[in-house]
């Protein structure tokens, strides 16, 4: 089992960082595979909507999203740990999103999903923190990140989302989060 899991902040050691860590811990801990990608330490450009890619499922820009693509590509499990700004994805998390388009134009415009180069259908999963207590913070993000999964042939298979959480570290104050994650992590291995 390939385990995946991206760094989205571009907070180094905020509240996503430390949840997804224990993600990572509890995988780990019950024998997972992970590879972390830290998504503020690579360089790539936003998606120029050139539409090069409906025509090869192929990326035309070339910078440090190659690297990436090459993991998602393998990926069985992909958890995903970003903040919401203004109600949706942060820039880094939303750049790697658009830039996906690549994966939705070989799965619908030329008819090889994913699944036909891992050998199934993937899992992806969601850990979001949001500062405000506003009744719809996750609806943009969980949304988004929906269709992100979808593009890379994968189930969205779960969420943790913590509201009212800012300052860096405040994480470690909410009663459950970072027992949950660490959960969320060793139930994707053992099942």
């Amino acid at each position: 089992m390939n385990i995946t899991a991206i760094y989205g902040s571009p907070r180094e050691g905020g509240n996503t960082d430390l949840l997804l860590a224990e993600f990572v811990r509890g995988a780990r801990e019950s024998g997972g595979a992970v590879t972390e990608i830290v998504l503020r330490n690579y360089h790539f450009a936003p998606c120029i909507e050139c539409g090069g890619c409906n025509e090869t499922g192929v990326c035309v820009l070339q910078d440090d999203m190659d690297m990436i693509y090459t993991q998602l590509q393998k990926s069985d499990i992909l958890c995903l740990a970003a903040p919401v700004f203004f109600y949706g994805p942060n820039a880094q998390t939303k750049a790697l999103i658009d830039r996906s388009q690549c994966f939705w134009a070989g799965k619908y415009l030329l008819n090889r999903p994913l699944s036909s180069v891992r050998g199934a259908k993937g899992k992806g999963y969601l850990i979001s923190v949001g500062a405000t207590k506003g009744q719809k913070i996750f609806d943009c993000m969980l949304l988004t990140v929906r269709y992100f999964f979808d593009a890379l042939d994968m189930e969205f298979a779960g969420s943790l989302l913590y509201k009212q959480i800012d300052a860096r570290g405040a994480i470690r104050q909410h009663p459950t989060a970072l027992k949950e994650a660490f959960e969320l992590g060793s139930a994707v291995v053992i099942g």
